[in-house]
């Protein structure tokens, strides 16, 4: 099971920046695809983005032009790019790794971000 610690949370303007990070703690991090959700109060956890190995990324309608997911293999990391940030963002965010090959995922302990003026 890969162990994941996420970090880059805080409190930030609307229309500002924020930067995300996902230390994973296995080698062999390629073969995992990662994603990024949230989960705000009252609500289901969220799909945000996901990048596989490959490179290929999927993002919600709603981060959409605003949100970059990227990766960096070398050193088992994942980010999440924020940008032009809403109060509807506002969440705690999870990181996730999905084995492509068992199929088994790992959540890390999540980050919270608060857009708030």
């Amino acid at each position: 099971q890969v162990q994941l610690v996420e970090s880059g949370g805080g409190l930030v303007q609307p229309g500002g920046s924020l930067r995300l990070s996902c230390a994973a703690s296995r080698s062999f991090f390629s073969i995992y695809t990662m994603g990024w959700y949230r989960q705000a109060p009252g609500k289901q956890r969220e799909l945000v983005a996901v990048i596989t190995g490959g490179g290929t990324t999927t993002y919600s309608d709603s981060v959409k032009g605003r949100f970059t997911i990227s990766r960096d293999n070398a050193k088992n990391t994942v980010y999440l790019q924020m940008n032009s940030l809403k109060p509807e963002d506002t969440a705690v965010y999870y990181c996730n790794a999905k084995n492509a090959v068992t199929g088994i995922g790992s959540w890390g302990q999540g980050t919270q971000v608060t857009v708030s003026s």
